[in-house]
């Protein structure tokens, strides 16, 4: 039925509305929801439950009206008898419903359902004000194992006016092994630690974070003192939580950490023994100033820039082949090794115009973008989102966000910023690939700048994520008005999406985790520290290295990975260095610099380190097996560092480490030749491989080993068993 007879019929068969008729929009609506009826396991799903489909958590009012009220003959509601309507009586078992008895005949959802039934199931109403904003109280609140708490939520709509929708609010707990949340909203702390719980009411959420200290006395001493800002926010969490932090770690720790975590390498024997020697009390400080200053430096964080922006072979075949890729790749190595501010960067990337040749960042809509002939109907858009804003958009392409505020319109008001990215197909098959903003007319009137929101029809002018006005002429490109938007110092998001990129590398866990999925609903663990990152970096106008000396220097990344008892099952909260494993790249490389034997990689010249190596579609079974990012998508977690069992097979029995270990042109090689004193190479494989020197029972028991065994077969298996510890293969 056309939509105009439809809303004809609904005027003419609808009961006369009454002021307190239940609405649509704001009372059914989230009630659907909140009973899980319009969620993506039930009806929810594109092809709906047994013949009975809603949009996903109501995010098309209109036709979800309609397909309860109008499709197959109207059998689902019973407007002589409300009481036998189906919707009621599925609803509370009185009919066989997979779905199971979502509540009785008694409640307050099946009344306010029956009432809407017996008022004429009145439309959506177009007069009735959209809320705003959704408010959770308590905000808030220190709990003990066992303790209860009512949550209350209260909408502000955009009429100033206010309601409790507590019973209409869907609530879930951020991690229900810390909080629990009933259907109501009443959070009950479960066991020591802190977790938050989000609340959802049409389209607006709202999170209330709880902290439950454990019941211990620690030394307040252990929270005092500092070497950065970010120390005292950090300690005065684990003080409030009573997690007692480790003791730092040592400086034969704290170098072969730093050089791994800074720059991707092994410092060698002599880096190591000079550093541990200094008695300079500065040292560390020093150390970490001359490593941001590294070439290596600037390789490694080109990598992970790569990452970032998808630097992989362009999806159109380009007849250059990975020419694309590195010219992307020393763009972005050049940025790295001039400090480049990142916010200049980031407008750089999204203003993107011209060929890849003359502007190595138009790489990055060719893969976004790929052979979509129309920007807005790229990747480019959730992908912008996610690598600058840390914010997960792509789900509101198709409906509204289940865990954030965006809704469809907001992502295709947003896509409209890409709505005149064009790239050039037939240059590419003699050349460079040409990006250009079309300007098809001048005249806003006739050609205005945005795109059709597919499900509605409605014209969507560009706009930013926060809903805020965004004027774009026809003659602009709409990416700058977006560029700015972005990087304005007032978008917490865009300092955050780094700022928390940057902290998970160093810390191993980010202050969000997911790293790249900010939102409303999933806080920083550590609010207070968060601001103050965010804060400096912004101040500090985006300086990348500016923000790594703070983190490096900090008393926290220089916390050892040992536990203490009062610390072991901490996995959020920073009072240790979360022991990880090198990243796919760095390990093959620090093997290769361990051995003295470089690795091969088909198209470049010997000596080329893995972090060096621009397009991920090199072939490489070692970087494949340890979670090289193929780059495919926006996702950090692309990049794995999981221990699997291929990766550990593989360093045990595969070629990479046996064949290096037994080169004749290798390290170990040259050294049984010319070191013939046992104890000196036992103490130079170990500083090679380990950056320390052996204890004294490793060289007690190394010494008893080597009798009776042939001199050069032992030392080949110590060499390899050193490269398969856990001290090797992990950062700690």
């Amino acid at each position: 039925m056309p939509r105009y007879l439809y809303a004809l019929a609904l005027s003419v068969f609808a009961a006369p509305a009454s002021a307190a008729e239940p609405s649509f929009n704001t009372d059914v609506i989230p009630l659907l929801t909140k009973a899980g009826c319009n969620q993506g396991a039930c009806h929810g799903k594109g092809a709906g439950q047994n013949g009975f489909r809603l949009s996903l958590r109501g995010f098309a009012p209109d036709d979800d009206h309609k397909w309860i009220t109008r499709e197959f003959s109207s059998r689902r509601i019973d407007r002589t008898r409300p009481e036998d309507s189906l919707l009621l009586q599925k609803a509370t078992g009185q009919v066989p419903h997979e779905g199971g008895r979502l509540f009785s005949a008694q409640s307050r959802e099946y009344k306010l359902l029956l009432d809407w039934i017996k008022a004429g199931t009145p439309t959506p109403g177009t007069g009735e004000a959209k809320i705003s904003k959704l408010e959770l109280s308590p905000a808030a609140r220190v709990l003990k194992p066992g303790d209860e708490v009512q949550l209350v939520a209260t909408a502000t709509f955009a009429d100033g006016t206010t309601r409790d929708v507590t019973w209409l609010t869907k609530f879930e707990s951020n991690d229900a092994a810390f909080l629990e949340v009933a259907p109501g909203g009443k959070a009950k702390a479960v066991r020591n630690g802190a977790s938050a719980v989000r609340a959802m009411y049409l389209t607006e959420v709202a999170v209330a974070v709880f902290s439950v200290p454990f019941d211990r006395d620690v030394d307040p001493k252990r929270f005092e003192g500092g070497n950065t800002f970010i120390d005292a926010p950090l300690f005065a969490k684990l003080k409030e939580l009573r997690i007692e932090p480790s003791d730092l770690c040592t400086d034969e720790e704290f170098v072969r950490r730093a050089f791994v975590d800074a720059c991707g390498i092994l410092p060698t024997a002599e880096e190591a023994a000079k550093f541990v020697a200094d008695t300079d009390p500065k040292k560390r400080a020093k150390l970490v100033d001359s490593l941001l200053a590294r070439p290596e430096f600037n390789d490694y964080w080109a990598l992970k820039l790569g990452d970032l922006f998808q630097n992989r072979k362009e999806r159109d075949h380009d007849v250059r082949g990975v020419k694309g890729v590195r010219q992307l790749h020393d763009w972005l190595r050049k940025q790295v090794e001039a400090n480049r501010p990142w916010d200049a960067l980031a407008r750089d990337v999204i203003t993107a115009t011209g060929d890849n040749t003359a502007t190595p960042a138009v790489g990055y809509y060719i893969v976004t973008v790929g052979e979509h002939r129309h920007g807005e109907n790229s990747e480019a858009p959730e992908s912008i989102a996610q690598a600058l804003l840390g914010t997960r958009i792509g789900c509101a392409r198709c409906h509204n966000h289940p865990l954030e505020r965006y809704t469809q319109d907001d992502f295709y008001h947003f896509a409209a910023f890409f709505s005149r990215v064009k790239l050039d197909r037939k240059e590419a098959k003699a050349g460079p690939t040409v990006l250009r903003v079309s300007h098809p007319d001048a005249n806003q009137n006739k050609n205005p700048v945005g795109v059709s929101q597919p499900r509605t029809g409605t014209f969507m002018k560009p706009q930013p994520l926060d809903r805020t006005a965004s004027a774009v002429n026809p003659g602009d490109d709409p990416r700058a008005a977006l560029a700015k938007w972005i990087t304005d110092p007032a978008n917490e998001y865009f300092a955050g999406a780094m700022v928390n990129r940057v902290w998970a590398h160093y810390m191993n866990v980010g202050l969000v985790e997911p790293v790249d999925d900010l939102r409303a609903t999933n806080p920083p663990t550590n609010p207070e520290l968060w601001k103050a990152l965010v804060a400096h970096f912004t101040k500090s106008k985006y300086d990348l290295r500016e923000l790594m000396r703070v983190i490096l220097n900090s008393r926290a990344y220089q916390l050892s990975s040992a536990t203490r008892p009062g610390n072991a099952t901490d996995a959020k909260f920073y009072s240790h260095y979360y022991a990880r494993r090198l990243p796919a790249e760095v390990l093959l490389d620090a093997i290769c610099d361990a051995t003295g034997v470089p690795e091969r990689f088909d198209g470049y010249p010997v000596g080329v380190r893995a972090v060096q190596v621009p397009d991920p579609g090199t072939v490489s079974y070692f970087l494949r097996t340890f979670g090289r990012s193929e780059r495919v998508t926006a996702c950090a977690c692309e990049r794995t560092g999981d221990v699997s069992l291929p990766s550990v097979l593989h360093l045990i029995s595969g070629d990479t480490v046996t064949n290096k270990v037994q080169s004749g042109n290798g390290w170990l090689a040259q050294q049984l030749k010319a070191e013939k004193d046992d104890a000196k190479l036992t103490d130079a494989l170990f500083r090679r491989v380990l950056a320390r020197g052996p204890t004294a029972a490793e060289s007690a028991k190394i010494a008893e080993l080597l009798k009776g065994t042939p001199r050069e077969e032992f030392f080949r298996d110590a060499f390899w068993a050193l490269l398969n510890s856990k001290e090797f293969v992990f950062n700690r």
